[in-house]
């Protein structure tokens, strides 16, 4: 048996810190993929807030969501904005209150998406800073970095940074890579102290 993937580890670190109940933040749809694992583990009495500035992504996510039962997942609210709104779009309620926000960066893999419409460094910094403000105490970041496309090398640098940079009092941050080859996806999480 191998290694985790960099999805499954990060979807591993999210289930053993979200509790029913709670609140949870995709903050790139993509596919649905995350969406889907937070609605699940958030349960039906949880809320799933999902971002993505395309709209075919949030419909690959409403089609993902549509497919499953919904009685036992919580209600996902689809955002079509920028991960760096987060802070605005979510209820002042609950604000230092969610559980997990999940990060997928990239470019958009689905048939007859634009690989050239990737997330952006700045506004992906942004995002991770007012994350990490909406976070309860031991709540999670995990993103899941793509240094293998144009633009991503730059991009998981910066993320790594951020993480690195983080005061111990406020957060601990991991790194979960493959070594033997740079170009391959890895994880970045943040736990809230």
């Amino acid at each position: 048996m191998g290694f985790l993937s960099v999805l499954s580890m990060a979807h591993q670190l999210v289930a053993a810190r979200l509790q029913p109940g709670e609140a949870a933040i995709d903050a790139t749809a993509g596919t649905g993929a995350d969406t889907l694992f937070l609605a699940a583990a958030c349960g039906r009495r949880g809320q799933v807030f999902s971002f993505d500035v395309q709209a075919a992504a949030l419909e690959l996510t409403r089609q993902r969501l549509a497919k499953q039962e919904e009685a036992k997942l919580a209600p996902a609210k689809l955002l079509h904005c920028g991960h760096e709104q987060m802070r605005e779009a979510l209820p002042a309620s609950l604000h230092g209150k969610v559980g997990a926000v999940m990060f997928n960066l990239g470019y958009l893999p689905a048939e007859g998406a634009d690989p050239a419409l990737i997330t952006q460094t700045s506004s992906t910094l942004t995002a991770l800073g007012e994350a990490l403000d909406l976070l309860r105490p031991k709540g999670i970041i995990t993103a899941v970095l793509y240094p293998g496309h144009p633009g991503g090398a730059a991009e998981a640098a910066a993320v790594e940074d951020w993480a690195a940079a983080l005061p111990v009092s406020t957060a601990q941050s991991i790194v979960y890579r493959q070594l033997q080859n740079s170009a391959s996806p890895y994880l970045v999480a943040i736990e809230k102290k």
